[in-house]
């Protein structure tokens, strides 16, 4: 989405010091609130056990050389329903898309624990990211328009705060499912839990969209719409072209190249590539934070099973530290008095991020305690809470009212494609290093494998990171 593209977001803000309800879960807000809260919930828990149960998926499904595609195809799909949930929202506003999004989302889940193989666990991943993609934009819409300006990083404080005991309890619920039940029922029970949202959130909805209805009804935009089609079939054949490292590979590659190039010039705001300052670059970290913590997330449990013999579920534990520190460090960027140190706490957090990837890597050498993982991920976690929630402000306080919808979008689209990209890079190196020959020594001599496949995506999940870091002195235009 760019943000010269007119959306019909209202987003006036309450003036401050009028607003009756007080903070986020005061009267005024309470119940929208907690019903969007619930979603992240839902997300969170989906999130902590895919995450557990998916190396022992992708090992009884034979499909350890697709293990990236498990993730990365969730996030190829998102990118196309990104822009057709910004526009949704701009044309109906959020009630619709994110309903949707939901069940598209639980959906994808029944595909994914019912797959005979590995390629359809992919194409369920897929579809629960077309649902994840149409959700998360409603999302950003609905606090867009919702709350005032002053209580937005409030809100977003929420968001993380809702990994909490997802983040707890989910390692352990799925790790034990996954042991004694299997890990299919991982996938089969979470479209259960999307009834909690559904009942709670569905009013509170509602009546925001009466006290914050569209304005004017925009047309779809058939030409960004083709773009986000091109992007996400781009992104695909790129990963496909990535999986295979031959020459039949390169025609697809090639062909991939060319379809998400342009696309993805023509749906991020302009300048945003090379960095221009402002919210171009705001946009451009989301992509860069995510890519390098979320890539290098997917291989730790596989690396702590192969390298360090864990059960699926103390494979699970080992992230957990990450999601409660996230919300430790989402809570810091929004108490008061925080707004003057934006820059730096993002600029900071992408430090505590590379130096947690790179310390999670220390794990490899057998002499480290194995709960250094966990030690560094919990480092890591406060770096993402303090970064991610810091650019959602900057974006929202960058954006003017009629474009909050365009940019919530390209915020998330450049989420996605960092996840994308850097994933889809994490399993080429994977691959190429011998990582898909890891299941079968770990299931024939009880654990182990070369280590150098981790090792490398690990490093080089680091470096993006100090990266991101270098470029956040960009995030405020000149005077």
């Amino acid at each position: 989405m760019t943000t010269a593209s007119p959306t019909s977001v209202d987003s006036t803000p309450i003036p401050d010091g009028t607003d009756p309800g007080g903070g986020v879960l005061g009267a005024r807000y309470r119940a929208l609130t907690l019903g969007i809260v619930s979603v992240v919930l839902v997300i969170a828990f989906e999130a902590t056990a895919v995450n557990t149960a998916m190396p022992t998926a992708a090992r009884q499904l034979n499909g350890l050389g697709l293990y990236a595609f498990a993730f990365s195809g969730y996030f190829t799909t998102t990118l196309f329903a990104l822009v057709v949930s910004g526009q949704w929202c701009d044309r109906r506003g959020p009630l619709r898309p994110l309903f949707t999004g939901i069940a598209v989302f639980g959906a994808g889940l029944v595909v994914a624990g019912t797959a005979p193989g590995m390629w359809v666990f992919v194409a369920g991943r897929a579809i629960q990211g077309l649902g994840g993609g149409l959700v998360i934009v409603a999302l950003y819409v609905v606090v867009g328009r919702a709350y005032p300006e002053r209580l937005r990083p409030s809100v977003f404080a929420a968001f993380s705060s809702a990994w909490v005991l997802p983040s707890i309890v989910g390692p352990l619920v799925s790790g034990a499912v996954t042991q004694h039940l299997g890990w299919r029922w991982v996938f089969l029970a979470v479209p259960v839990l999307i009834l909690l949202p559904l009942a709670v959130m569905g009013p509170a909805l509602a009546r925001s969209e009466q006290e914050h209805p569209v304005l004017r009804g925009a047309d779809f935009d058939r030409r960004r719409t083709l773009l986000a089609a091109m992007a996400a079939v781009g992104a695909g054949l790129l990963q496909y072209a990535g999986q295979r490292r031959d020459l039949v590979g390169l025609l697809p590659g090639i062909a991939g190249a060319a379809l998400l190039v342009p696309a993805v010039l023509g749906l991020l705001p302009k300048r945003t590539l090379r960095a221009g300052r402002g919210l171009p670059t705001v946009i451009l970290l989301r992509g860069v934070a995510a890519g390098a913590f979320f890539a290098a997330e997917a291989f730790i449990p596989l690396m702590m099973t192969t390298e360090r013999d864990f059960s699926p579920t103390l494979a699970g534990l080992t992230l957990t530290s990450g999601g409660l520190s996230w919300a430790l460090g989402s809570w810091l960027q929004g108490r008061p008095g925080a707004e003057r140190y934006r820059g730096a706490m993002i600029r900071g957090g992408f430090v505590l991020t590379a130096v947690a990837i790179a310390g999670a890597a220390l794990v490899l050498v057998p002499a480290v305690p194995s709960w250094t993982a966990s030690v560094a991920w919990g480092v890591g976690g406060v770096g993402m809470g303090l970064t991610v929630a810091s650019v959602s402000v900057l974006m929202m306080r960058l954006s003017a009212p009629e474009d909050a919808g365009a940019n919530s979008a390209a915020l998330q689209m450049s989420d996605a494609l960092g996840n994308v990209l850097l994933t889809g890079l994490a399993g080429v190196l994977f691959a190429a290093l011998g990582g898909g020959s890891l299941a079968a020594a770990h299931e024939g001599a009880g654990g182990g494998g070369s280590p150098a496949a981790f090792a490398v995506i690990l490093l080089v999940m680091a470096s993006v990171a100090v990266l991101g870091a270098l470029l956040s002195g960009r995030v405020r235009a000149r005077a």
